[in-house]
Formats: C-alpha cells, structure tokens, sequence
C-alpha cells in the first residue's frame, strides 16, 4: 500500500473549458492522467490531490469529472482549489462516493499519519480585506484540521494545501509558524504551474519535506510519497 500525490487536474469533461489553450501539453490530458495513474497506482494504494479538481461552476457541472476520478484505481484524499467553485458541503460531498474523502476542517487516517489540510491562501501583507478574513478562515481551518488528527492520537502529519505556504519568492509566516507548531513531516501543495516553476520548493525546507503536485509541472504523473 503506497501514498501518491498529484493535484491541479482542471477537468472539463462536462464543461466547456480546453485546457489546451494553455499549451500542448494539456491537449487530452484526462487521458495522460488515466494512463499514468492506473499505471502506477493499485485499489490498495491512496492518491492525495491537492485542489483544482474541475472546471465546474456547480456540483451537477463536476460529477462527470469527480466520477472520472472515481473510476481510477485506490483511494482519494481531495482538498479545495481556488477554481473548486462546485466545492459544496463537505457532509455533502463525503456522502458521493465511498474511494473518496474531502477533507474541509478534518482529518484522514493513513496508516500512522494523520492527513490534514486546507486550501490555505496568498500572504495577507498588503493585501485587501477581503484576503485577509479569506486567509485568516483557511490558517483557522488548517489549525481545526491539525488538531483533530492530534486529538485522534496521530503524532506525524501529512498536510495537503493548495496554495503553497512559502515559494522562492514569497512566504506565508503564519501557515509556516503552524506547520511547525505541529512537527509537519510533509507537505504537499499545487496551484504553480508550469511556466512558474522555477518558484517552487521541492524537498526539505525548514525539516518539512515539499512536494509540488501540480500535473502539467510534473507531467501527469503521480508521484509516490510513502
């Protein structure tokens, strides 16, 4: 049984929205992304993803893609993107298929880790008000998160966001003051894409092991954790 991550999928399967016109390398990319995965990853094995799942305005626009997600092998751990506008109430989604949890101010048991997260948020210096109360919810919602896997027992923590807490050209002090106020062990995030990569962090960093997840960064291909 391994763990795996992969994230910013942008599926359109039910939508209007080619990802194409981004670049040749997203031209059919649901199917580099079915052949990648069920390549790799077992019914045993849990993928962790890490937002921007579909393009979908509403729920009923995204369960075509959230299906195609559930017809690829092994479990699946998802947290909200910036683009997740179909993202509805977490009992709600929880409740659509039993190969996949949303994780929104909880947590998921993964052998002796507890797996947390939340979308997280850009750097709140000299930002609008609106950023800031949207910062300040996911830094609370990432705290609610990391607690209840504490209470649950857990001592090693697997945190997925979106937005990354700290790039070569920005941090988030206060998702960073947090991580390690719980001894992260790993941190897993998306939303840089391919022509920004340059900016993000792989590896250790401040004894946190990074994972850029981003699917046209790291060609569709799933990346194994544990």
């Amino acid at each position: 049984m391994a763990l795996f991550v992969l994230s910013d999928f942008h599926l359109s399967l039910n939508t209007d929205k080619p990802m194409d016109v981004f670049g040749e390398m997203w031209k059919n990319h649901h199917i580099k992304i079915l052949e990648n995965w069920n390549s790799q990853i077992s019914k045993e094995d849990t993928i962790l993803i890490s937002g921007d799942i579909s393009w979908g305005m509403k729920l009923e626009e995204a369960m075509a893609d959230l299906e195609f997600i559930h017809n690829l092998n092994g479990k699946k751990i998802l947290i909200k993107g910036n683009h997740d506008y179909w993202w509805s109430s977490i009992s709600k989604l929880n409740s659509l298929f039993n190969d996949m949890f949303f994780i929104q101010n909880t947590h998921y048991s993964y052998e002796d880790y507890g797996i947390c997260g939340s979308r997280g948020w850009i750097s709140i210096d000299g930002t609008e008000e609106h950023d800031e109360k949207v910062y300040n919810r996911e830094l609370l919602r990432l705290r609610m998160s990391l607690e209840g896997a504490a209470k649950g027992g857990f001592e090693k923590f697997i945190v997925m966001m979106h937005y990354p807490p700290v790039t070569r050209v920005s941090r988030s002090q206060e998702f960073l003051d947090l991580l390690s106020e719980y001894n992260v062990h790993k941190l897993v995030y998306g939303h840089i894409h391919y022509d920004s990569k340059n900016i993000c962090i792989n590896g250790n960093y401040n004894g946190i092991e990074y994972y850029c997840a981003s699917a046209d960064i790291i060609n569709f291909n799933p990346i194994r954790i544990l």
